[in-house]
């Protein structure tokens, strides 16, 4: 074991990024974990020996992260290295170093988190440290049993369809890879003999587990994966799959996959990724479903009896008057037949094709007076929900 520490910023919002690096360091290190800044700052005064600390951040996160950063500054703490990553880090890294970062990595970091540690105490590293790409999911826990850090199970990453808003393929690439069956079975019995009984994953699209392309469905491998894990635990846990923190895309929805959620697992709504109610901007996207598609998804998933929640965006860098009118007609059909919609407002994200013609074109900074009359008249019913509001705040302040 080492003498130096290491220091995690346990954020809600993060925590998922830091449960495949934790089983790679804890044999090796002392960690700490700092849930809310307050306590961040406290561990840090209080541990005297070499600490490393570590920070993963959204886009949504900068200005939260930038104020952190000063105050960390500001105690002038000895023996600390600070280092940054995440979906902005990755995208931004020289800004993630002018925000006071001493190192960033880039991209995946199971592959290179140890043996970087160690170069960072021996200060032998360059600024900019780019991650390997994980190839094999197998190889990596998802969380420690030893520290009790536990959460979803990473089932499935990167995403052949390059949506021109998401991050996830040019963060992860565009090849979906997949954790096996076995190897998740694994996981699946780390969760429930630590008293973990709801079993949930990650994946950018559920239905998409166990597909070659990423753009069909395996049928097969999608119903081994739940019927195995349902006859490991029986009756002593419950599944959710296709919900929270994941989704699903609308053309993946049909009777057949459908079938699936209700014989395996416990879920009683399915996420579906809809984005707009605009053909043109579906197109301007590259989403690469229509709107058709909305609509079939949220009919058969109400029709089994579950509820359909439905991601919608406004506020896309070409977004036009009559965009908006049709995603607000599909919102208003939907919500019509029983949907909630799951509201956002488009900010940009670094690396995405849409970060630069955002950055060179800038028309909403406020919601089309549709959209309030839309939001007045469906939140306090509960059809409506999300952080809109927040984001649009996160929006201007980037711009600014």
């Amino acid at each position: 074991m080492y003498e130096e520490k290491i220091i995690i910023y346990y954020h809600k919002d993060n925590r998922y990024s830091f449960l495949p690096l934790i089983p790679l360091l804890e044999n090796y290190f002392d960690i700490y974990f700092a849930k809310k800044e307050e306590d961040l700052l406290e561990l840090l005064k209080d541990i005297k020996e070499k600490k490393i600390l570590l920070i993963s951040f959204f886009t949504t996160q900068i200005f939260e992260i930038k104020n952190l950063i000063e105050k960390i500054k500001s105690l002038k703490i000895k023996n600390l290295i600070t280092l940054a990553g995440g979906p902005h880090p990755t995208g931004r890294e020289k800004e993630a170093l002018n925000l006071g970062f001493d190192y960033v990595v880039c991209g995946e970091g199971e592959e290179i988190i140890l043996d970087l540690i160690l170069d960072l105490i021996k200060d032998k590293k360059e600024k900019i440290i780019y991650g390997k790409k994980v190839l094999n999911l197998d190889k990596f826990l998802t969380f420690s049993e030893k520290y009790k850090k536990f959460g979803p199970i990473e089932i499935s990453r990167g995403c052949p369809f390059g949506c021109y808003f998401c991050q996830t393929p040019f963060l992860f690439g565009k090849n979906m890879r997949h954790r096996s069956i076995d190897n998740i079975l694994k996981l699946v019995e780390i969760l429930m003999r630590n008293n973990k009984r709801d079993i949930r994953f990650i994946s950018p699209n559920g239905f998409a587990y166990g597909s070659i392309d990423g753009q069909s469905i395996n049928y097969y491998l999608l119903e081994e994966l739940l019927k195995n894990i349902r006859r490991f635990i029986k009756d002593k846990g419950r599944i959710f799959f296709g919900t929270f923190p994941s989704e699903v895309r609308p053309e993946f929805v049909n009777e057949e996959t459908i079938s699936l959620i209700k014989k395996y697992c416990d879920n009683d709504n399915l996420v579906i990724g809809a984005q707009s109610g605009s053909e043109r901007i579906l197109k301007m996207i590259n989403r690469r479903h229509k709107v058709e598609d909305i609509y079939k998804a949220t009919e058969i998933t109400i029709k089994n009896n579950l509820k359909a929640n439905l991601d919608f965006i406004f506020g896309f860098p070409f977004e036009k008057e009559e965009d908006i009118k049709e995603t607000i007609k599909v919102i208003r059909d939907l919500i019509k037949i029983g949907a909630r919609i799951h509201l956002h407002t488009f900010i940009p994200l670094p690396q995405t094709p849409l970060f630069k013609t955002f950055l060179k074109d800038f028309p909403f900074d406020t919601f089309d007076n549709e959209i309030i009359k839309l939001i007045k008249e469906f939140l306090p019913k509960g059809k409506i929900y999300g952080d809109w509001e927040k984001q649009l705040i996160i929006r201007k302040r980037l711009i600014e």
